[in-house]
């Protein structure tokens, strides 16, 4: 019986969100698998200015969404995410967050999913709610501060002698060099998987956020208003952990499903930073609020919801009604690739990345 191979499977990345900087982290982390792991992406962590891309941008809590109750596949990577955040609360990279959410109609508690995955739920009490509100719950979620998150990944992924390629890839042949013949592709290009040749995922679609940034001590509970409750549009108050600057919290918000604008808005800012004083009035209080940032970035979801699966795209690539890809050096060359896809995840990015990336690492090794 032949030996099996023992030699590093290459891995390439393609992204460097929080998606596909957590998929590296445990697929450098395996032993068991013997991955040597490539980044490659047109934004990089040291670059949370751009908004070119959504990491930087994000509320980043664990927040209650709407798959979760609908979707097993989807309430397991919440569950195995949330625990993970949970854990690292001593690191100083999460804060664990009393929370508090706000309802102008009744329901049971019985009816949300996820008040069994979270801390410490339980329903308020008449006199906790403020008016014109009629019901609410208090929970114990976590958040987490991009800003010094994303920079940590990378650290970690550097320490592993993890590469870290920066290339605008406009084709799955560009690839096919770092990929090689044996190696796995995971694609976690976000939106950008619209536009490179290969995937061409219509689907995906953006929903845009504006937030403003603020320190005040005053700001300790995560406190929101049930998004369903008529035309309310979204509003927040995440407060974020904070090695270099502490007692900022992420005002919020918008959610605008198809607006590619990244253009800042003051009247929605100001509307913004209204709605959230009426939450809590301490912000109104010059003296203890500061204004740090206004945020505007671009959340990558996709009809039907996030896709992850594997393909073997075949070379040379060819359009279904064109022959026209983009020549490069393999152009005409004749092969396959492994893909395993992650990506449309929308505004549950960090809040699923960890369970996302085990079952992307359960289907890479398989392939």
């Amino acid at each position: 019986m032949a030996a099996r191979d023992q030699s590093p499977k290459q891995l390439v990345v393609l992204g460097a969100g929080v998606i596909g900087l957590t998929i590296a982290y445990l697929a450098s982390a395996a032993p068991d698998a013997l991955f040597r792991v490539t980044i490659v992406a047109r934004d990089m962590p040291e670059d949370m200015e751009s908004q070119a891309w959504a990491s930087p941008f994000a509320g980043a809590n664990w927040s209650p969404m709407p798959m979760g109750g609908t979707d097993p596949r989807v309430r397991r990577r919440e569950q195995v995410t949330f625990d993970k955040f949970w854990n690292m609360i001593p690191t100083g990279l999460v804060k664990k967050l009393p929370s508090k959410i706000y309802s102008k109609s009744a329901g049971s508690a019985s009816e949300l999913w996820w008040h069994d995955l979270v801390r410490e739920f339980r329903i308020l009490a008449r006199e906790e709610i403020p008016e014109p509100y009629v019901a609410g719950v208090a929970f114990c979620t976590v958040s987490i501060n991009p800003q010094e998150y994303i920079p940590w990944l990378s650290s970690e992924l550097r320490a592993r002698n993890v590469e870290f390629v920066r290339q605008h890839v406009r084709t799955l042949e560009e690839l096919r060099p770092l990929v090689g013949a044996n190696g796995i592709l995971v694609n976690a290009s976000s939106l950008g998987s619209r536009s490179i040749v290969g995937v061409e995922d219509a689907k995906l679609f953006p929903i845009r956020g504006q937030t403003v940034l603020v320190q005040s001590s005053q700001l300790q509970e995560f406190l929101a208003l049930k998004p369903d409750d008529g035309a309310v549009p979204d509003t927040y108050i995440i407060p974020r952990p904070g090695r270099s600057l502490a007692d900022t919290a992420l005002l919020g918000g918008t959610f605008e499903v198809g607006d590619w604008d990244t253009s800042l808005d003051m009247n929605i800012a100001q509307a913004i930073f209204d709605r959230c004083s009426e939450l809590a009035p301490s912000l109104r209080n010059s003296e203890q609020t500061k204004i740090l940032a206004h945020n505007v970035g671009l959340r990558p979801a996709r009809e039907g919801g996030p896709r992850l699966e594997a393909e073997i795209v075949q070379f040379p690539l060819r359009g279904e009604n064109h022959n026209l890809v983009p020549w490069n050096s393999t152009s005409l060359e004749e092969g396959r690739m492994r893909v395993v896809h992650a990506y449309g995840f929308g505004a549950a990015g960090y809040q699923t990345s960890w369970g996302v990336a085990e079952d992307v690492m359960a289907i890479v090794k398989g392939l």
